[in-house]
Formats: C-alpha cells, sequence, structure tokens
C-alpha cells in the first residue's frame, strides 16, 4: 500500500469518526468485561487500548469487570467446588474467600497495571469501598420443577451511590469497579457482574451500556454463530427468553439489559472481545459488531437500522 493511500485511509477514518466523538464527548459510558478478557494479556492490552481511546476523546467511562473463569480456575486448584445455576455461581464461604482474591486482589490489579502501562489515569475500587455498592443477601429463589437455590453469599443490590465515581470521573479518573459489594454489617457478597454494570448505568444516567462477551452478541440460534441479531428491543428479548433461546451466560446478561432499560439507559449493546476493535467499530460505525437492545426499535435512525443510504 502506497503512502498517500494510508494517509487517506487514515484521514477518512478521523472524519467519519469526528461526528461520533463530538455526540458522545461528556457522555457517561459504562463498559462491562467477562473476566475471559483479562485472562491473557495481549487482549487485556487490546481491549484497554480501546477503553484508552474513549477516555481520550472525552467520553467517560466506567468499567466494570468480571472474574468468573480466574475464580473457577483457582477454585479448582484450592479444592473447592464451584456450581453455576442458570448462568450465576453458587458462593459459600471458601467461594467467597477465592472471589475476593480474584477480583480484587487479581484482576483489578492486573487492569490497572495495563491502565498505566497505556498511560490511562484509572482508579480502582469495588462496591464495599465507601458504600458504592449497597446489597443484602439474597434470598433463596425458587425454580420451576425443583427446590429454591440458596445462593449462598451472592448479593441483591440496594442502591448505587453514584456521586462517588462522579467524583472520580469530574476528577478526570477512569473508575475500574470490581463487583464485589457487602450489606450493612460488613458480610461480604459477591454480585454479578452484569447486574453491577446496569445498576452503575442507571444511576449515572449513562448514555451506552456496553457488554463485552465472548459471544458475538445476541443470537437467534445459540448453536449459530451466523444468527446475529443486529438490533431488537425488550419485548422481543423476554420472548427469547420465554423460548428458551437464551442460555448459561446470557440469561444474567439479558435481566441486567432489561433492568437497564427500564432505568432509563436508552441504548445497550453486546458485543464479542474476540473481535478485533469490537468496542471501537460499535462506537464509531454506524454498522457496528454486536447486537444493539433498545425499549424501541422504531425509535432507531435508520442508520442504526443498518441503512446507510439514509
Amino acid at each position: 500500500m502506497s503512502v498517500n493511500k494510508e494517509r487517506a485511509i487514515v484521514v477518512s477514518a478521523l472524519k467519519h469518526a469526528a461526528p461520533y466523538i463530538r455526540l458522545f464527548k461528556g457522555k457517561v459510558f459504562v463498559i462491562k468485561a467477562g473476566g475471559e478478557v483479562f485472562a491473557d494479556p495481549a487482549r487485556t492490552a487490546a481491549l484497554m487500548e480501546q477503553v484508552g481511546i474513549l477516555h481520550q476523546v472525552g467520553i467517560r467511562v466506567v468499567l466494570i469487570h468480571g472474574g468468573g473463569p480466574q475464580s473457577t480456575e483457582l477454585a479448582t486448584a484450592l479444592g473447592v467446588d464451584t456450581t453455576i445455576v442458570d448462568g450465576r455461581r453458587v458462593t459459600d464461604g471458601a467461594s467467597l474467600a477465592v472471589a475476593a482474591m480474584v477480583l480484587n486482589g487479581q484482576i483489578n490489579t492486573r487492569i490497572l497495571a495495563t491502565c498505566r502501562d497505556l498511560q490511562i489515569p484509572a482508579i480502582g475500587i469495588s462496591g464495599v469501598d465507601a458504600g458504592l455498592i449497597r446489597a443484602h443477601k439474597r434470598p433463596p429463589v425458587a425454580r420451576d420443577g425443583g427446590p429454591p437455590v440458596d445462593f449462598g453469599f451472592v448479593g441483591d443490590i440496594d442502591s448505587v451511590d453514584a456521586d462517588i465515581l462522579h467524583k472520580q470521573l469530574d476528577s478526570g479518573l477512569m473508575p475500574v469497579v470490581s463487583p464485589l459489594s457487602c450489606d450493612d454489617s460488613g458480610n461480604l457478597l459477591n454480585i454479578n457482574a452484569d447486574t453491577v454494570a446496569a445498576a452503575i448505568a442507571a444511576e449515572l444516567n449513562a448514555e451506552k451500556l456496553i457488554l463485552v462477551a465472548r459471544a458475538p452478541g445476541i443470537l437467534e440460534d445459540v448453536d449459530d454463530p451466523q444468527s446475529l441479531i443486529s438490533y431488537i428491543d425488550r419485548a422481543a428479548l423476554k420472548n427469547l427468553k420465554t423460548l428458551g433461546k437464551l442460555a448459561d451466560g446470557m440469561l444474567p446478561k439479558a435481566a441486567a439489559i432489561d433492568s437497564a432499560l427500564a432505568n432509563g439507559v436508552q441504548r445497550v449493546h453486546v458485543i464479542s472481545h474476540d473481535v478485533a476493535d469490537s468496542i471501537l467499530l460499535e462506537v464509531f460505525t454506524n454498522e457496528g459488531t454486536g447486537t444493539l437492545v433498545v425499549n424501541d426499535t422504531g425509535a432507531l435512525t435508520p442508520a442504526e437500522q443498518g441503512d446507510p443510504l439514509k
């Protein structure tokens, strides 16, 4: 490729991104990424490089991370059993200790170290810090065709103190949030990271909630990666669940998406970390890469519905 052609591509890309930068500058994006991204240094760097670009163009980013794969790996090494029900982890005392070690001690710190390398002014925080997330222990959950499930030291969120995050954002910092919290008596509780991301996005009146997952997005057929749904509304998402077309980790994601949209978030994106530069493509292009979920697809612009000619 000639130098002139390379320059033309760079200039074209900048011109294409400029309207989006103007539109989103100063807005809050909440991004949640699963633990599998942070198991590999190269993937971690690739993801955080994208997040850093959003921060550098003036988007106020809050990052929430999970840690499921690492928790399972450490639990296995320590001889602690792992139980997953409907995509959610059952957390007994030993599992809670593992979660605390992994989420706060390992993953959060690794993300911050990567941010240091990329010169992103990030600060680590968990739901425990300064009462960011107030929660209570989840009571046993009834299930069809079986006895109630006691999820152990798993929390349900009562409130989120948005002022804590606003102070960090106003100081030019990027909060990196671990989904651990505690009750008013100081008992640690593990909370699903998608749930935390949805609650934070709603409380911050976020412009977007972006869920970065292993899957390419929401699929019409979980066994067919080619059945990607480009955009969908809450009612259709609930229908997919009713029809049994959502499974495993997508179940808590669907619940988080529904909660975020019900509480004021206008757009939720589900994208894959396996697609190169998926966050940048989702934010700075009409086409995107994954699934856009909204309250009403009728309110989408023609470009968001995949018609670039209008």
